[in-house]
């Protein structure tokens, strides 16, 4: 790297961090990704790893592997622990990294809104970890089902809470049902099929709501056909690892609660030392820089920027787009131009619910069932990064649609 060149220091290796050192490629600057972790993930089928569908290598890949022939980057795999806006470094575990432009792309974990049962027993998605434990989970629930005498014990290890009525939760309750009633009654011929049961939870008055009604209604219709349970304008007060309590009175006899009702920016994001908004993020001026260090970039979950009086929403999208015009934006004031405002291009909503199954509303069109399916499938394998793993995915979904088998039913080192 050149000591003469400007150095943008990225930190994430998300969707959008990833997208914003690419689109530094043959730019005059030197950048180095910064990662905890060696590989990208492709969280949007991080549930089909939780539900025994795929494994965790066939949805992520390496970053040096990745970013191999951009002569312009370094990935660095280490902690960040802080932001030292005045020195202009990046604090980490291996020391301080400098920089005249930092990309702030750090992303998203789970918000238990302050309920710390549910944060203590409940299961989440953001890792592969996360996914393999729930896979883990799930399927110890029902080797201990299978040596359990008492049926009201039985009917609550059998008993599998969804909360969170997005893509996220929708995909998994759809997902969960299908390995249930389709693969593990043939391993577990003896269970009852009729002491399962699924439950999705929803606060608002129905799911996929950033979808139009009648999307949510056939996805309400099609869950419905899988033997989920769709209850909606129901809040969860609690989770003690039992029983999942609600806010409206009820409570649910259950030893498995998934948890995907909510996310807030990184605590991270607190190391900027500036006010955040809702759900923790950084407001962000148009150009996406953090007002007072125009040599800043804030991206990705971790920014609050309004759109039509609203705020962007917490998506893979919008994080890839915002990358791109960070980019673009460093590159324009390295030649003394003003930064360009960011708009967001809205690709499109895309939930699928199983098999032959899915909502789309895409260019103000709407979709559902086989064609919404199709699409889903064809928009996902495009995206995944690498040939490898779009062959490999590609066959484990045509293995379980033509054989009614999961590939990854193993219990491994929790």
């Amino acid at each position: 790297m050149s000591a003469e060149r400007a150095k943008v220091v990225v930190i994430g290796a998300g969707f959008g961090g990833l997208r914003a050192a690419r689109a530094l490629r043959g730019a005059d600057v030197d950048v180095i990704l910064i990662d905890r972790c060696n590989y990208h993930l492709f969280q949007p089928l991080l549930y089909q790893v939780a539900t025994a569908g795929l494994g965790p290598d066939q949805i992520s890949y390496p970053v040096r592997a990745i970013l191999r022939r951009q002569r312009n980057v370094a990935f660095r795999m280490t902690e960040v622990t802080g932001v030292d806006l005045d020195r202009r470094a990046v604090l980490t575990t291996s020391g301080a990294v400098p920089y005249d432009f930092l990309i702030f792309a750090a992303g998203a974990e789970t918000n238990f809104f302050g309920m710390e049962g549910v944060r203590k027993h409940a299961l989440n998605l953001k890792g592969i970890s996360d996914a393999i434990a729930i896979r883990n989970h799930v399927l110890r629930r029902f080797e201990e089902a299978v040596l359990e005498g008492d049926p009201a014990i039985r009917r609550a290890l059998l008993t599998f809470v969804v909360a969170g009525g997005g893509p996220t939760g929708v995909e998994t309750a759809g997902a969960l049902s299908e390995l249930i009633r389709l693969v593990l009654r043939k391993d577990y011929p003896r269970l009852d099929l009729n002491d399962v049961r699924i439950v999705l939870l929803e606060t608002g008055p129905r799911i996929l709501s950033v979808m139009p009604v009648d999307l949510s209604s056939a996805a309400v219709t099609s869950l419905a056909e899988k033997h989920v349970e769709v209850l909606c304008g129901r809040s969860v007060a609690d989770f003690d690892g039992a029983r999942v309590t609600l806010k409206e009175g009820e409570a649910i006899a259950s030893r498995t609660l998934i948890w995907a009702a909510g996310v807030r920016a990184v605590d991270l994001a607190m190391a900027l030392g500036v006010p955040s908004g809702a759900h923790g993020r950084i407001p962000v001026e148009p150009g996406l820089q953090l007002k007072g260090h125009p040599e800043v970039f804030v991206i990705g979950d971790a920014a609050y920027l309004e759109s039509g009086g609203l705020p962007l929403p917490m998506m893979a999208p919008v994080a890839i787009q915002m990358g791109a015009t960070a980019s673009e934006n460093i590159k324009r004031a390295l030649r003394g131009e003003k930064p360009l405002a960011f708009r967001y291009k809205d690709p499109g909503s895309l939930a699928t619910i199983g098999r032959d199954s899915a909502v789309a509303f895409i260019g103000g069109r709407r979709f559902s069932g086989l064609t919404a399916w199709i699409v889903w499938l064809v928009v996902h394998l495009i995206q995944l990064i690498g040939f490898r793993n779009r062959l490999i995915v590609l066959i484990n979904w045509a293995w379980d649609y033509f054989l009614y088998e999961r590939a990854v039913r193993v219990i491994t080192g929790e």
